[in-house]
């Protein structure tokens, strides 16, 4: 029986999924943990479950040898060394989709607010002050959204927009089909050209880091309005404070930051705090009831389907195979490094110990080759003991 560990507060609808299908050996905790701590709560796990903030490095992975899958609770990956998890043999899954819709709904209403002055107006009523004026107040009726990043949230966002009115244009590096009126601009430099408010959902990494920059907010009409709701690396902050300090932006929303508070009591340090115009939320884009519940369904039936057939279908890291019934009387699974020879060196084995292959799928990706092996006969310890002690396998158990 798997030992589950979840991190971070994992909606209950996932140990749901998990105890459906009979798995019962669960810990939860309710934070991400101090190193120390973190290391002794993986200890003897087979299934770790997390969401941003706890981070799984090569030197941690290395530490759990125990450790068969990871889920991430999230979409984003970043918190988990992949190539590290890969070549020990460790599939990695996420929620690339569940929480799309909240975060859609966040975006545009800060779009909304932004557009009609909501937060200086707001605290300027709690402040005494009744500037009951239109100045500067618009509709987003007819007004263009420019979205950077026209993946599965960029999209839906997309379709939220047209149906309030908005025009929409969207770049991407990738080329993508629009939907409904929206129309892909030739560069980010003609998106920021002719948008009124700019929305990010672009990933994280080198390729992203600050891409509005001073000159890409340079290039955005004045009065514009800035929200980003992806990774807190692709807007460099400063040159975003010295923009809305000068009256170039008009305002800005930011669910995501380069450096965020560890902990609830923790602060945000930012040069944006306090400014009237600027919406500041606490990563909470995907945070909603249904999301939550949704993202813990969908990652722990991922993780259910790999304890239970070997599926790797959507893993981020992994060779990915489609779920295949099983067949025979046991499943070999073995990650072996990619290299000639390597399922010879697994059939052969397999033959020496009386074994018949009744079913075999096969995919590679990199460094590692990952097969599912349906065989007759009784797999004991002395055949796995033989396949792992094989120089190019990386991980190998049986179901």
């Amino acid at each position: 029986m798997a030992q589950i560990v979840l991190f971070e507060n994992v909606h209950p609808s996932a140990r749901e999924v998990f105890e459906a299908a009979g798995y019962s050996d669960i810990a939860t905790h309710s934070t991400a943990l101090p190193p120390a701590q973190l290391r002794a709560a993986l200890q003897g796990a087979q299934v770790v479950g997390i969401r941003s903030r706890t981070h799984l490095d090569r030197d941690v992975l290395a530490e759990c040898p125990d450790l068969r899958v990871i889920g991430c609770f999230c979409i984003g990956t970043n918190q988990v060394d992949l190539d590290a998890a890969m070549m020990r043999g460790i599939p990695v899954f996420n929620a690339p989709f569940s929480n799309t819709r909240s975060v859609a709904e966040l975006v545009l209403a800060e779009a909304i607010l932004l557009l009609r002055r909501i937060p200086e107006k707001n605290t300027r009523v709690h402040q005494g002050h009744w500037d009951k004026t239109a100045t500067g107040a618009f509709e987003a009726r007819g007004k263009t959204l420019g979205i950077v990043g026209y993946g599965n949230i960029g999209s839906q966002i997309s379709t939220l927009a047209e149906a309030i009115g908005m025009r929409v244009v969207f770049f991407d590096v990738e080329g993508k089909l629009p939907l409904g009126n929206a129309r892909a601009a030739a560069s980010l430099t003609e998106l920021l050209n002719q948008s009124d408010v700019v929305t990010l959902h672009v990933p994280g990494g080198k390729s992203t880091e600050n891409i509005i920059d001073a000159q890409a907010l340079a290039q955005m009409r004045r009065g514009a309005i800035l929200i980003n709701a992806s990774r807190g690396t692709v807007v460099d902050i400063e040159a975003l404070n010295r923009s809305l300090r000068d009256g170039h932006l008009a305002g800005a929303a930011l669910d995501v930051f380069p450096t965020e508070p560890k902990g609830p009591d923790e602060p945000l340090a930012s040069p944006l705090i306090g400014l009237p115009n600027v919406i500041l939320t606490p990563h909470i884009g995907g945070s909603t009831q249904e999301s939550q519940e949704n993202i813990g369904r969908e990652v722990a039936e991922k993780l259910v389907r790999y304890l239970q057939a070997g599926t790797t279908k959507t893993a981020v890291n992994f060779p990915e195979l489609a779920y295949v019934e099983p067949a025979g009387t046991a499943r070999i699974l073995h990650v072996h490094r990619n290299a000639p020879g390597a399922l010879g060196t697994l059939t052969n084995t397999l033959a020496e110990h009386g074994l018949n292959i009744v079913s075999q799928t096969l995919q590679t990706r990199g460094q590692i080759g990952y097969v599912l092996t349906d065989v007759d006969g009784v797999v004991g310890d002395p055949v796995i003991e033989a396949l792992r002690q094989h120089p190019t396998t990386v991980r190998c158990d049986r179901l």
